[in-house]
């Protein structure tokens, strides 16, 4: 149970069973507080060589691991904008339109459960990598030649856009 308190009027939280599930439920207010995955976003960022960029994290969860650039989906942007500003920050590259790879999800992670949407990207050979925000390291590879990541769902994304080849 995540609400110990209601987030509408702030009163103390019994708990109820519905669907199976325990749930955070207001008295005061007489509503169930569902607990949501979090969005987030990875994209599969390739050169003209087919190599893919991975980012080593700075911060847990996985600190010193290495995963596909990506993050949270921040209040009033889309994935495609999230995807695009989480780029920019962890490694200064600056994409227009990723493609959709797919949704995936990192269940009982660091922060809950989260929804990650994956994208592609080809962003050429003439890019500057600038490790930043949330990175401690940032690289091209070759895909015989990476390091395993962190996250299941990126090797899973990367499977997908190799096979849309």
């Amino acid at each position: 149970m995540k609400y110990r308190y209601c987030y509408h009027c702030g009163q103390l939280t019994t708990t109820r069973q519905v669907d199976g599930r325990t749930r955070s439920y207001c008295e005061n207010c007489r509503v169930l507080l569902y607990e949501n995955p979090i969005p987030s976003v990875a994209i599969v960022a390739v050169n003209l060589a087919n190599q893919i960029l991975l980012v080593r994290r700075s911060v847990e969860p996985g600190i010193g691991k290495w995963c596909l650039p990506g993050g949270f989906i921040e209040i009033g942007e889309t994935p495609e904008q999230a995807i695009m500003r989480e780029l920019r920050e962890e490694v200064g590259i600056s994409l227009t339109k990723p493609s959709f790879l797919g949704v995936g999800s990192h269940l009982n992670g660091y922060y809950g459960d989260v929804i990650i949407i994956g994208f592609s990207a080809y962003v050429g050979d003439q890019v500057e990598i600038t490790p930043g925000d949330d990175v401690s390291e940032a690289a091209f590879f070759e895909l015989d030649k990476r390091p395993g990541l962190i996250f299941r769902v990126h090797e899973d994304f990367i499977s997908t856009w190799l096979k849309k080849g």
